[in-house]
């Protein structure tokens, strides 16, 4: 994707790059790439390296508009700070869980400043319970008042703490308690060239599309850069559903050679600690697993010539409503780091699910 980058506006059709009130100039996406062929798919993936897939929802996202508007509408409902348990428990949300989804419990969950809310569902068959503490977990995507980012998890069992990819059971159920209140997400689950794509990308008959979120990207909003490795899961496939996001995405082994490049050239008074770091490969690669890599989150996070480094070395890409983006995750090693920026004044849906061979 061809993008262009700017210190200024320079563009009537140019977007800000604005998160949590950090400026990092403008762009403007000059042209859409094609879409690729199977083969240049399988061999990006092998590669470890993103892969962006133009307008392939759009087909289908025609047929999602109602209930993309009842999600816009649970979005704001939970921005206003009505509690999910209690908006789950309406009868627009009652009639599509029950028999099969039993609201069991709910949960502040004070050891997390960033949490709303974590509703507990248990999953029922024919009179039987078969699976418990499937939950959905409503969470501010950030501290800043005025990010009015969001997202919903949905997964089961001790957050943290369990092996989810050992229970794949429940890991299915969750999979369908979200099918159950965004059943948007039907729109990448069930779409056929998509699957036939992931399907013949991970030489594999069926996909599962496992640990769900579903994302709110709001203006001033986004994530800063980071990877979403699990055990047992191959990668993340993101679909843009409504809005416009920019992303920054590349595999880590390309992300420390971009950091090693851009430091090269930066002042030698400048990145001093980060420069010894980088000097290691191996220690600069375990210092951003790191919780705390603060001197690298000022480099990939918060410095606007180093997002321009990036850009122009054709790391970026511009999300529109039906465009889907494929993001290795199989190992620490080589997964892709990404971060996103809302672009423009719309509050978009975005699907972020994991995918694993059946």
């Amino acid at each position: 994707m061809k993008i262009s980058y700017s210190l200024e506006s320079n563009s009537k059709e140019g977007f800000p790059l604005l998160r949590r009130g950090f400026e990092y100039g403008w762009i403007t996406a000059a042209a859409r790439p094609s879409m690729p062929s199977a083969s240049e798919v399988s061999k990006a993936w092998h590669n470890h390296e993103p892969i962006f897939l133009p307008a392939i929802l759009d087909d289908t996202l025609p047929l999602y508009q109602s209930e993309l508007a009842q999600a816009n509408l649970f979005m704001e409902q939970i921005r206003q700070g009505a509690e999910l348990s209690e908006v789950l428990e309406t009868e627009a949300y009652d009639s599509r869980l029950q028999p099969a989804f039993e609201l069991s419990g709910a949960s502040f969950e004070d050891n997390d400043e960033q949490a709303i809310e974590k509703v507990i569902f248990d999953c029922w068959e024919n009179d039987e319970m078969v699976a418990d503490n499937l939950w959905c977990k409503a969470s501010w995507l950030s501290f800043d008042e005025e990010d009015g980012s969001l997202r919903f998890r949905f997964s089961f069992g001790y957050e943290g703490y369990e092996d989810v990819a050992a229970d794949p059971v429940r890991q299915g159920l969750a999979a369908k308690l979200t099918d159950t209140i965004f059943p948007e997400s039907a729109a990448v689950t069930t779409h056929p060239t998509l699957n036939t794509i992931l399907q013949t990308m991970l030489d594999c008959s069926r996909v599962g599309f496992m640990e769900r979120i579903v994302y709110f990207n709001a203006p001033n909003g986004g994530a800063q850069m980071h990877h979403d490795v699990e055990r047992g899961h191959e990668g993340v496939v993101f679909a843009q559903m409504n809005g416009s996001t920019f992303w920054l995405a590349l595999s880590k082994p390309k992300l420390m050679d971009e950091i090693e490049a851009f430091l090269a050239r930066a002042p030698s008074d400048q990145w001093s600690h980060l420069r010894k770091l980088a000097s290691d490969r191996q220690a600069l690669s375990d210092y951003l697993e790191d919780r705390d890599h603060e001197w690298a989150e000022e480099l990939i996070d918060r410095t606007p010539a180093f997002f321009q480094h990036l850009i122009e070395g054709g790391y970026a890409y511009v999300l529109e409503p039906g465009d889907v983006l494929l993001m290795p995750q199989q190992s620490l090693e080589t997964c892709v780091w990404h971060s996103v920026i809302c672009l423009g004044d719309e509050t978009g849906e975005g699907l972020s699910f994991a995918i694993k061979k059946l």
